[in-house]
């Protein structure tokens, strides 16, 4: 069964760092692209940052670029979410995602919040 599992959530300052991770689990790590969304209360979910499925690819919304990395590794069927200068609008659930690609199949985590609060 196919698992994704975050961690890393929290409360922090504004200005302040967290780190996101996802483990996942029976599933072909490397056929798979791997993002980040989140979704505040009362917002749809957005997509915060996309890495495609060599490493080689990013894609980050607008709001969090400059600010946030994402990263992964293949060794240890992981995918993580730096994130920096953190905002009071970051505060939100952040899920991690894959996407199969060649099934085309989405599976997801069960998500981790993220509170920036002074």
């Amino acid at each position: 069964q196919v698992q994704l599992v975050e961690s890393g959530g929290g409360l922090v300052q504004p200005g302040g760092s967290l780190r996101l991770s996802c483990a996942a689990s029976a599933i072909t790590f490397r056929s798979h692209n791997m993002r980040w969304h989140r979704q505040a209360p009362g917002k749809g979910r957005e997509l915060v940052a996309h890495l495609s499925y060599t490493g080689t690819y990013t894609n980050y919304a607008d709001s969090v670029k400059g600010r946030f990395t994402i990263s992964r590794d293949n060794t240890k069927n992981a995918v993580y979410l730096q994130m920096n200068s953190l905002k009071p609008e970051d505060t939100a659930v952040y899920y991690c995602n894959a996407y199969n690609i060649i099934s085309q199949t989405d599976y997801w985590g069960q998500g981790t919040q993220v509170t920036v609060s002074s």
